[in-house]
């Protein structure tokens, strides 16, 4: 009997042995693996990722398009790409994207440009504007886009729409079935699990606690997504209206018409779409390559057309690796770019997400920095903490007196607590299509007092005060909830104070347009919370104009790499050139993509859905409770 606890200490201890040695052998040799692919590239200058002499360019692009990528560890990246799996939550980079299609449009060796967008997830109306207006100075050169797929969905045909031809397969599917904005509400469930919500909050319009306090959506907040989600399904329709030739009367948005019409095609949704002229041609996928390869030649193997995806002809095309890119003389006058993408939390977030503590130290940093002339503050937010809110907005309040002009440039949302931060810029530039506004502040907290009682758990004690002792296990009092509201309303006071001493409006005038109501960035600018409608660009060079610079360079402030991460960037950049050499990803999914990355398995979608709504709540951590965050800012 005494024995056995040295018996299976012994036996722990073995099998720890061996897990260690394991886990050494692996690391080991993915080190190895590693670093004689990186040896390989260094040593053989011909293993470089070339452009073909007469070429496709095809923007395959797979996942969101977001303005900042969240940090991913590096081997872990690279582990994915090497074992070509699918990323979790492939990200794209707007910037790079816009980048891309410019080199295209000079590069010699690229005489069509190729879309090939199913792997195209989420992104915004506002950023698929922009990379529509870059596609159209692309056509401007005199080389062809050509959209071509299985099946488009709305994000990727507003896109396709700016295609000299739109190809569609003939067992393809598309359909445009405008903006909504639907959200699952848990009051019932909540009450039937006893769970106490107790929410604080100011601004009639302010909705982003009803799915915990209703079962449906109030009559308030309909009438104010209806009016902003009307705006953006304009804005959408006229564009692809204008770009393919018809009338708006042509987006069938009565379900009789649609039905009348798809009966007419034989039931089938790519005759539908021909008839409709959404596409110019069905082609099957060898047609489409026949077609292709007519235009510009076959690849080395003889089996489909000339191309290089989209993530090879940026290896390709980086500087140190392509001679025909130009170097030219930088400017020691600097335009800063500080990107604030994602909810506000308090504190150091990583990128992807904005930290009170986080942003606030790059927008310090561009302060101290000498070469620093002025500084865009790049805002796709839905707002969140109040607190971290504040804490970046008195750093943009720094700069200013710094005398470095600041100017805001809104994306796809810059709400609440986005716009918080925007409003103390000295310009604010907004797309028609950016969802900002949404000024308002509430609180919330559950307490599961019941729910403890009917399992048998009660929390009771005594303590020196009224307060002593407070939390979730126990009834909120009536005092303490009135403390609360207390806050929240000065809270709001000092959200429309602050906007009101910014925009040269009095509090009254902000109050009317606040309440928590969101409006679309066309509607924002009447209502005088936005100065100019823009993009990115435009708010560059609002900025180098307050600051009297005729000669500048942009200059991106973002969050410093650690040297560990440098280090395994560089091992693993070059290591991926070669993983990307013979990897048939690229080659494959310029055309053969069967499988749409946008769609999945509906109990997968609602898991999902669950999960994201509920995690916000898990994210929030300001210190005082206060939250100016629009859960509304999303069109689906």
């Amino acid at each position: 009997m005494n024995n056995k606890p040295g018996i299976i200490k012994r036996i722990f201890s073995s099998l720890w042995r061996a897990l260690s040695v394991t886990r050494s052998v692996v690391v080991n040799l993915v080190f190895f693996v590693l670093l004689f692919a990186f040896i390989g590239v260094l040593s053989s200058g011909e293993e470089q990722i070339q452009v073909p002499e007469k070429t496709a360019l095809v923007l395959n692009l797979v996942g969101d398009i977001v303005e900042q990528k969240r940090e991913v560890d590096p081997m872990e990246a690279f582990v994915t790409e090497a074992m070509e799996q699918q990323e979790d939550k492939p990200e794209v980079l707007l910037s790079d994207i816009i980048d891309v299609i410019g080199k295209a449009k000079k590069d010699y060796r690229v005489e069509v440009l190729v879309l090939q967008l199913q792997g195209l997830q989420r992104a915004g109306l506002t950023k698929l504007q922009d990379i529509a207006v870059a596609l159209e100075d692309f056509k401007s050169s005199g080389k062809q886009v050509i959209a071509l797929g299985d099946q488009f969905s709305q994000d990727q045909y507003y896109l396709a729409s700016t295609a000299n031809s739109i190809w569609l397969n003939p067992q393809g599917f598309m359909l445009l079935d405008g903006y909504g904005r639907y959200k699952m509400y848990f009051k019932s469930a909540l009450e039937k699990l006893s769970i106490n919500q107790h929410i604080f909050r100011v601004g009639t319009f302010k909705s982003a606690v009803e799915p915990f306090i209703r079962d449906d959506m109030s009559d308030a907040a309909k009438e104010a997504n209806k009016l902003w989600l009307a705006d953006l399904w304009m804005q959408y329709k006229e564009d692809v209206a204008k770009r393919r030739g018809f009338g708006l009367e042509n987006f069938d948005e009565n379900i009789d018409s649609l039905v009348t019409k798809f009966s007419a095609a034989d039931s089938s949704f790519a005759k539908y779409a021909l008839n409709n002229n959404w596409v110019d041609q069905l082609k099957t996928r060898q047609e489409m390559r026949t077609e292709l390869m007519g235009l510009v030649g076959k690849n080395k193997k003889g089996d489909s057309y000339s191309h290089i995806g989209y993530k090879n002809y940026i290896a390709a095309t980086s500087s140190a690796l392509d001679e025909n890119v130009d170097i030219t003389d930088e400017s020691s006058d600097k335009v800063a770019i500080i990107v604030a993408k994602g909810t506000i939390l308090d504190g150091s977030q990583k990128p992807g997400t904005i930290g009170g503590d986080s942003t606030a130290r790059l927008l310090r940093k561009a302060r101290n920095n000498d070469d620093v002339k002025a500084v865009v503050l790049r805002v796709d937010s839905p707002g969140g903490s109040a607190y971290a809110s504040e804490i970046i907005r008195q750093e943009v309040e720094l700069l200013k007196k710094a005398g470095k002009p600041v100017v805001a440039s809104m994306g796809t949302y810059a709400a609440s607590g986005g716009y918080w931060i925007s409003a103390p810029a000295d310009k604010i530039y907004a797309a028609p299509s950016t969802i900002t506004g949404s000024i308002g502040i509430f609180g919330m907290m559950m307490t599961f007092e019941d729910s403890l009682s009917k399992v048998g758990i009660h929390t009771d004690g005594v303590g020196t005060t009224d307060i002593a002792g407070f939390g979730p296990t126990q009834a909120l009092t009536p005092g303490m909830a009135n403390l609360f509201q207390l806050s929240i309303n000065r809270g709001y006071q000092e959200f429309i104070q602050l906007v009101a001493s910014n925009r040269d409006m009095t509090v009254e005038e902000v109050d009317a347009i606040a309440q928590g109501r969101v409006w679309s960035g066309k509607k924002a600018k009447e209502l005088g919370l936005v100065d100019e409608l823009g993009n990115l660009t435009d708010a560059v060079v609002a900025a180098a104009s307050l600051a009297n610079l005729e000669q500048y360079d942009t200059l991106l402030v973002e969050k410093e790499q650690t040297s560990r991460n440098k280090i395994m960037q560089m091992l693993l950049g070059k290591s991926a050139t070669v993983v990307a050499l013979f990897s048939p990803n690229e080659e494959h999914s310029a055309i053969d993509l069967a499988t749409n990355a946008t769609s999945s398995a509906p109990l997968t979608q609602f898991i999902s859905m669950m999960k994201n709504q509920l995690s916000q709540i898990n994210q929030f951590n300001d210190p005082q409770g206060r939250y100016t965050l629009c859960v509304a800012c999303s069109a689906n």
